[in-house]
This record gives C-alpha cells, structure tokens and sequence, in this order.
C-alpha cells in the first residue's frame, strides 16, 4: 500500500492510500469524536460523531466511511463542523440522564468529554419530557446495563455478532424507544469474554458488576503488565491504588492494546484473575507447623533442613516464574548442584482452550524452560523425586509425597514451611509466550511491608549461606 500526502488543519501528514480516514486521524493524535468506530470492529457509520470537512465536497463526511486520497485537505475544527457536531451531541443527550456525578464511567467516558469540548451545556429538552428506559439491568456475566446512558452505538452488539459470534446483545424497538438488550432469559454470556463490551461501551451504559462504584478511575494509576492466566500472555493494565495507611490495592484488569497477542481483548477469567493477587489472597509472612514467624527465622529453617537432607534435595520451578526468577533458580540450583525440574503436572487444561484467546497451556512462562536449559522430562523427575528426601518447591502446583519447603505467592493448607515470593503483580520481569514472542511488564505496587521476589530472596540466601 503506498502512502499518499493529506493535509489536517493545515497540517501535512503521511497516510496510506485508501486506508481509514478516522483511524489515521486518532494514529496522529487528532481528536475526533466518535462513538460507534471502532478499530476491532470496523466501520458502522450510525453515530455520525466524525463528521469532517474535505475540500472539494459539498457537505460534512463522516471519517469513520472515508478513504484515504492522495492531497486531500481535511478540517476538523471549523465553525461549520463544530455546529454540526453540537446538533448530534443534543441528540444523543435528548434522552440521557446526565448522571456525571454518580455514574461509574465518570472520568472515562467519551460522552462526557465530547459535551465538554462542544460547549454545549444546557438542555432544550425538560427532564419531564425524557423517555425513561430501563436501569441497573444485571445482564450477567458480571456486566450491567443502563438504558437509559446508551448512545446507541452498537459496539456492545457488534462484537457479540461479529467477534464471539453468540449475537447475544441486539437493539429492540424504534425510535426513541430503542435499546440494547438480550434475548431474555439467556443473558448475557458471549462464551467467557462478556465483559470485554464494558471496555467497548464509551460511555456509562454498560458497566462491570465487579469494578462497579469501588473507586473513582481518575484515582487509580495503570500499570502494563501480562495476563499470567495461560501461555498466550495476553497484555493488560493493571489498575491500582492504596488504600489509606495501608497497601495498593488492585482495582481491576484492562486489556492493553497488543495486535500481535490478544489485540484488544482479554478473557473473563483472566480479567477477573486480579483477585487472586490482591490484599489478603497472597502470602505475606513466613509460616511454619501453622504459624507465622519472620523472614530471619523461615531461612534459618531452610538452611537447616537443606543441610539435613544432604544430597536428597530436588527443586520444582513453577513453568509461570517470569524470565528473571527461573534464571536466578537455575544459577541457584547449579551452584549447589540440586536438580531442577519446571514440569508441573495439571498445568494443561484440556477444557479452557478455545479458538479466540484461551490456550489450554496454563503455564505463563513455558517456552523459557529449554531455552534456560531446565529440564521438562517427566520421568527424569519422577526418578528424581523418588529418591528426594526433601523437594524445594518454587510455587509448582504438582503434588509431592515428600517433605517440601514452599517458596509460593499464595498461602498452601500445610504444616510445611512456607516462605512467601512476591507475585507477578508486585515486580517487573518478562516472559516468552506459546508462540516465541518475549514480552515485558512492570509494576509499581507497594506494600508497607512489601514480599520479595524470587531473584532477591535467592540472593539473600546465598549471602546467608
């Protein structure tokens, strides 16, 4: 495709020829309001929000309908455009509540934003007047739907038609009566990914039942990260803020942009998986026959028992551990000659995959086993473990017979000794997903009294040996 000279607001741009006007407009940071565009989904063209001048045209053209034609003058900003923006806005708010203050999607909704640029502040239509629709419809799948906020963009049902293909979202009715629904009593179900449609909604009508009034957006600060939920290694944001005197807590997971990987989706599961990394469902003290004790005291535990078993010891690394750790284990492990081993056993769920998203590799990290050279041979683990008169466990999930000490993010129903590792979502790291490619991801959640990672704890242990 050859690229083609345009001019934005007597700006000169480089676009490829007949591609997206709209998209190329939003690519090079001109803001355009819209409402049913959507990159995922394509071209819709029923909001009208996008309406652009273009010399040589008789009248406005939406962008999102528009090709890209070597030296076309666009406008975005003229008198003439903004009034036709400001007559579509009042349409699309003759009906809606303008709830700002107490609706959940205050701080990121388009709707919002575009009524504040426009201008256009005061309402010709008396509340008496407005069509009442709808409110706090539990669609399922966690997601709930007011009527009453709904622009009518057809994003939400778009993607159940055109993406998942269950089509289990549809507008009934006519006129000002029209509203999304679902085919009752059904719900809402689009086979695990339901709640990707909170995302697509850009303004307060679909909101997520979980995230739903638990803290203000503009509070929370994102940081890009991996889905950790299977070897796809889908990108996300993980939204986070602490609470007063106390830890960060985790809010919520977003899907992060990542065309190669999950493009703009997450699964449900995966989304909803930050529950298992925040306040109290991660392991943050020492324990030991129960109880808790320090750090000091759960390494002088561990050097005592690895001393005590001799020659007998094997490690189990978790195939999840990011790049960093199962490199710092591996080093670990060849400096005091332990075989290791990354098979866990269960890892592979023959019933989570799907031709979406979702492999059936549960494991995040797997690929980086050969090429860190740790062993994935089953039998040769097996043997080993026979022989074992005590196995370190590096967060595995396979069951052992013998005495282990766990070195896990979550607490385990053992007398055992366990000594806590940060999870994913508190340390920076990378990891190599099912299909080779090497992704990255940050953190920048802190604890009052914040739990190691792996890398560092092995460092103090070998400081202590």
């Amino acid at each position: 495709m050859n690229n083609v000279t345009i001019t934005v607001n007597a700006q000169t741009l480089s676009a490829p020829e007949g591609s997206i006007l709209l998209q190329v407009l939003l690519d090079n940071g001109v803001s355009v309001p819209h409402f049913c565009y959507h990159e995922a989904l394509g071209v819709d063209g029923n909001c009208r929000m996008c309406m652009v001048e273009i010399e040589g045209q008789k009248r406005p053209q939406i962008a999102c309908n528009t090709r890209v034609k070597e030296g076309m003058s666009i406008r975005t900003l003229s008198d003439s455009i903004m009034a036709v923006k400001r007559s579509i806005l009042e349409l699309e708010l003759i009906n809606h509540p303008v709830d700002c203050p107490i609706c959940d999607q205050a701080g990121e909704c388009s709707l919002q934003n575009y009524y504040m640029e426009v201008g256009l502040y005061e309402s010709r239509i008396d509340r008496a007047d407005k069509v009442r629709k709808a409110k706090k419809v539990d669609l399922g799948s966690h997601v709930i739907l007011d009527q009453e906020r709904c622009v009518l963009c057809a994003r939400c049902t778009r993607f159940t038609e055109n993406i998942i293909g269950t089509g289990d979202l549809v507008i009934a009715n006519r006129g000002n009566h029209a509203c999304v629904t679902t085919f009752e009593p059904q719900g809402l179900k689009a086979d695990g990914y339901a709640m990707n449609v909170v995302d697509l909604c850009p303004v307060g009508a679909l909101t997520s039942g979980d995230f739903r009034f638990h803290q203000r957006v503009w509070f929370l600060k994102s940081d890009p990260s991996l889905c950790h939920g299977c070897a796809r290694g889908c990108s996300i944001f993980i939204d986070h803020y602490p609470q007063k005197y106390g830890d960060d807590l985790i809010y919520r997971y977003r899907p992060r942009v990542e065309r190669e990987v999950n493009g703009f989706f997450i699964c449900d599961e995966g989304r909803l998986s930050y529950k298992n990394h925040t306040g109290d469902a991660t392991l943050t003290t020492p324990r030991y026959s129960g109880t808790a004790i320090t750090l000091s005291e759960a390494l002088e535990l561990y050097h005592q028992k690895l001393a005590a078993s001799g020659s007998g010891v094997v490690a189990l690394a978790s195939p999840s551990l990011s790049c960093e750790n199962l490199t710092a284990l591996r080093d670990y492990c060849l400096q005091y000659a332990i075989p290791l081993f990354g098979v866990e056993r269960g890892s592979f769920d023959e019933t989570f995959g799907d031709d979406f998203l979702r492999l059936n590799d549960r494991a995040a990290n797997r690929s980086a086993l050969p090429l860190l050279g740790i062993s994935e041979d089953e039998s040769e683990m097996n043997a080993a473990l026979c022989a074992a008169s005590l196995v370190l466990n590096f967060d595995n999930q396979t069951p052992v017979s013998v005495d282990q000490i766990h070195f896990c993010v979550h607490p385990i129903d053992t007398r055992e000794l366990q000594i806590p590792i940060a999870p994913y979502t508190e340390q920076s790291g990378s990891i190599i997903n099912a299909f080779g490619k090497v992704q990255k991801f940050a953190s920048t959640i802190r604890r009052r009294h914040p739990v190691p990672p792996l890398h560092e704890l092995l460092s103090t242990i070998k400081g202590l040996a």
